[in-house]
């Protein structure tokens, strides 16, 4: 085995090992969706609800660790950790806890829905502290992480990944705002797209890596279907289209021009962009790529919210 990768000598602490299943190190995209959110709710005039907010954040941090634990589980049971040799560690190919006998195929399962239950149970208060109409983006948002690739749906063996991962990481913001607000709003939709298109790429680019596995396993993502060759412009479309989304939406009135402050990343996505058109199926030389690609993400998302943020008129 590897020298980085998981192993259960290397984690005897129960907790810590529960925890690490989780993948950690990737939960910073849902809180930045969360602070997205807030911040759209704030620039709208409504003073911040902190019980409100620590309990969104605390329990969309959940629900996203929850779909970890599910993916990795139903990875290993179809196959694709097993076949997947080619993944970089830890960017791409799952946590491979199960794989490596870190924790059993059913304790991952155990886990996995034990945390996306106790989101459930956290809805429900947001739900009466808010609104009713709140289940509705919770139950579209838990539908399209755990449907991902658990059966009978597999949404990511039926060629539409990309467009769940938009879909989900754009909820998160609009839920956000919805506790705040207890009502729909346009806004956060504005904002909360083009940061989901750059939480896209990183599961885009992370697709190179995979892509042999991930075709032999039943997954029909935009890499197996096209092939890295064609696939690997699509980074860079998706990048420009956030960018272009937020410049447009700033200047047309949907968004303050602060919120604009996000396409800053863009230098990182152009940068992973110029290592992925000439490395793509090279993957093992993507590693700086990857790295950029989660950046950029995490710093877009929160230079938006906090343009957002500072756009907002004194609360009297």
């Amino acid at each position: 085995m590897p020298a980085l990768e998981p192993a259960l000598s290397r984690f005897p602490n129960p907790v810590l090992r529960y925890l690490a299943a989780t993948r950690p190190a990737f939960l910073s995209i849902t809180l930045v969706a969360c602070l997205i959110g807030l911040a759209s709710a704030h620039f709208s005039g409504l003073p911040l609800q902190v019980d409100r907010a620590l309990v969104t954040i605390f329990f969309a941090l959940a629900a996203h660790a929850g779909v970890n634990v599910i993916n990795d589980y139903y990875d290993f049971i179809s196959g694709a950790d097993v076949l997947n040799s080619g993944r970089i560690f830890p960017f791409t190919g799952g946590s491979r806890f199960i794989t490596n006998g870190v924790i059993s195929a059913r304790h991952m399962r155990i886990f996995g829905y034990a945390l996306l239950f106790a989101v459930i149970l956290a809805g429900f208060w947001l739900m009466r502290v808010s609104s009713s109409k709140l289940f509705w983006i919770g139950l579209a948002g838990l539908f399209v992480g755990w449907a991902y690739c658990a059966p009978p749906f597999k949404l990511v063996c039926r060629g539409v990944g990309e467009p769940a991962i938009l879909a989900g990481w754009a909820l998160i913001a609009v839920g956000a705002d919805f506790v705040q607000r207890g009502d729909f709003s346009s806004l956060p939709w504005l904002a909360g797209v083009p940061f989901a298109l750059l939480v896209v790429n990183i599961l885009y680019i992370n697709q190179f890596p995979d892509q042999a596995s991930d075709a032999q396993s039943g997954k029909r993502t935009l890499i197996v279907r096209l092939g890295p060759k064609a696939a690997r412009w699509g980074y860079l479309l998706i990048a420009l289209f956030a960018c272009f989304w937020l410049l447009f939406a700033a200047t047309m009135g949907g968004l303050p021009l602060y919120a604009a402050a996000g396409v800053l990343a863009l230098p990182l996505s152009l940068c992973a962009a110029r290592d992925l058109i000439a490395y793509a199926t090279k993957p093992s030389r993507l590693v700086p790529a990857l790295k950029r690609t989660i950046l950029a993400a995490n710093l877009g998302g929160l230079l938006t919210a906090l343009g957002l943020w500072l756009s907002a008129s004194p609360i009297s």
